[in-house]
């Protein structure tokens, strides 16, 4: 009855929609329903519009699905399992978080204390799921997190090739790591 590719749309667009919905639910409560559903309203409406906001970031965040291995993120751990091979990352060992390059393809890294890194696809199965898990890290700006997925504006006019692109996302401070 719907069209496959308007049906997988919907249902990206799933949780910003969810949130404007919210947005006009609490608009409608506060249009003159009464002295107490006047804040409520205006209560829910700017909760709407959290969650919106933070559901179009992790919208823009999302690359797709076409890369190689699975991402899995439970409890705090990042996994993934890759052809080549792969790892696990406690966020709470989680020391930086970079952007890089490699042979054309943009990779997470991930870095822990002890020096050992985990390379992730930014495209791999189930990459999306790391928007929150990279989100709960203390002092990291989500704004900067989502502008550091998209390609850079060329400059001058002229589109450039990016070749070795290496961005540092978010670097933990406090005893017992160096700041640069």
């Amino acid at each position: 009855m719907i069209r496959t590719e308007a049906l997988g749309w919907l249902w990206r667009w799933r949780e910003v929609g969810f949130g404007l919905l919210l947005v006009l639910a609490g608009l409608w409560m506060a249009s003159g329903r009464g002295y107490l559903l006047v804040p409520v309203g205006g209560g829910v409406a700017l909760l709407g519009l959290a969650f919106a906001v933070m559901a179009w970031r992790r919208l823009r965040f999302g690359q797709g699905d076409g890369g190689p291995g699975v991402v899995e993120v439970i409890e705090g751990q990042v996994g993934y399992l890759g052809p080549g091979g792969g790892g696990f990352v406690g966020l709470p060992d989680l020391v930086e978080l970079r952007l890089l390059s490699l042979r054309g393809r943009k990779v997470w890294r991930l870095k822990q204390a002890d020096g050992q890194a985990l390379l992730i696809p930014i495209d791999a199965v189930g990459a999306d799921a790391l928007f929150d898990a990279f989100a709960s890290l203390p002092g990291l700006d989500t704004g900067a997190l989502v502008a550091s997925t998209e390609p850079a504006p060329p400059a001058g006019g002229t589109a450039l090739a990016v070749v070795g692109e290496n961005r540092v996302i978010w670097r933990r401070r406090g005893p017992g790591v160096v700041a640069r």
